[in-house]
């Protein structure tokens, strides 16, 4: 689970992005549950959300997260973002992020990587490698940029959100998230809980909740899956038009600036 778990560290494209802008009622499980550490049940529901995922060739979805940071007097502050992902494997990448802050595009074309400001008209970009996973990693490494969903697109969904688990479990069955019925699982590993509302017949996650074990000064984080499209039609991933005047900027390696906070 090291990727998924990285939701709670910060913001959509926190240190890469912004640093080279220079800115930027759910259903209640039954008393009576006593969960066994690792149940077959859930893994089998995770198991085809993963299968599901893994063989898309490409998708789109809108996926909304929100976390809570606290302000200078203790107090719980809550943020939105919003993502419009589209996905074509093994070399696409397209995400455009709103909400509580600057807004961003990013694109991946098997070829570079690149964060495109259209507020600022600035864009950075960098070489990457010819795959998927091995872009999320260089992006990370080179310039900080991190996507809370990552575990979802990558080629094995199942091995990314089980890695290192210590429990899982079915916590039942909601009508109340995503218009359609859905199962809820429970997974935990050492540092963080989390709780997958995972579409009964489709499916496709439709809400991710994520707790810490310990530390208080650790956010919670939500995300949120809707308008689900696999294998569409057509597929927008090429980059604004605006984004070939921007001005170039540099990616900051992490370590460089201060984290930015959202």
């Amino acid at each position: 689970m090291k990727a998924i778990w990285k939701a709670l560290m910060g913001a959509v494209c926190a240190a890469g992005l912004l640093s080279a802008a220079h800115a930027e009622t759910p259903s209640t499980p039954p008393s009576t549950v006593s969960p066994a550490a690792i149940a077959p049940a859930a893994l089998d529901i995770l198991k085809g959300m993963s299968e599901t995922l893994a063989k898309a060739n490409s998708l789109s979805v809108k996926i909304r997260r929100s976390f809570d940071e606290p302000a200078s007097n203790g107090q719980p502050l809550f943020y939105m973002i919003d993502s419009n992902v589209s996905l074509q494997r093994p070399d696409k990448l397209k995400v455009v992020v709103l909400g509580d802050g600057p807004p961003s595009e990013f694109y991946y074309d098997g070829k570079e990587f690149a964060v495109f400001l259209p507020a600022a008209n600035m864009i950075a970009v960098e070489t990457a490698p010819p795959h998927l996973e091995q872009m999320l990693e260089a992006a990370y490494d080179k310039a900080g940029i991190y996507f809370p969903f990552v575990d979802f697109i990558v080629a094995d969904p199942y091995a990314a959100i089980t890695e290192k688990l210590t429990s899982a479990f079915v916590v039942g069955r909601s009508n109340a998230v995503g218009g359609t019925a859905t199962d809820v699982v429970a997974i935990s590993n050492p540092d963080f809980h989390a709780q997958l509302w995972i579409g009964a017949k489709d499916k496709l996650p439709r809400l991710v909740w994520i707790t810490p074990v310990n530390g208080k000064e650790k956010s919670r984080s939500m995300i949120e899956f809707s308008n689900w499209e696999i294998n569409p039609a057509r597929l927008k991933l090429a980059r604004a038009p605006g984004a070939a005047k921007a001005g170039r900027i540099k990616f900051e390696k992490p370590g460089e600036t201060a984290p930015a906070k959202h």
